[in-house]
């Protein structure tokens, strides 16, 4: 993950449009509020075949990249797994930051 994304992540979790956790997360999946989820490429197969499984159900853009450590450090924790990006413009903005080989992308944030 490189420092602009890191960047972004950290401005959409000051803007309140930045879901963090697991449940959370797969919640706002569910009720079509997350534009973007991100996971970070070293979390469990399990955890990224869930978040993919989901993601393509629901048509949400899903990035897995970085380390569990780069996210937290972005969010100001420890480690973070997954996010959830609750606004379209935050989601376009840092998945134009991404490689595109770290994306998968279901329906395209707007």
């Amino acid at each position: 993950m490189n420092a602009r994304t890191e960047s972004l992540l950290g401005l959409a979790k000051r803007a309140g449009k930045l879901i963090a956790g697991e449940e959370p997360c797969l919640r706002a999946i569910r009720s079509g509020e997350a534009k973007l989820v991100i996971v970070a490429a070293d979390a469990s197969e399990n955890t990224k075949k869930k978040y993919r499984d989901k993601c393509r159900f629901y048509r949400i853009t899903l990035a897995i990249t970085g380390g569990r450590s780069a996210i937290g450090r972005a969010l100001g924790r420890s480690e973070q797994v997954a996010v959830a990006v609750a606004e379209a413009g935050f989601a376009r903005s840092i998945l134009a930051s991404l490689d595109n080989s770290e994306v998968e992308i279901f329906e395209q944030p707007g």
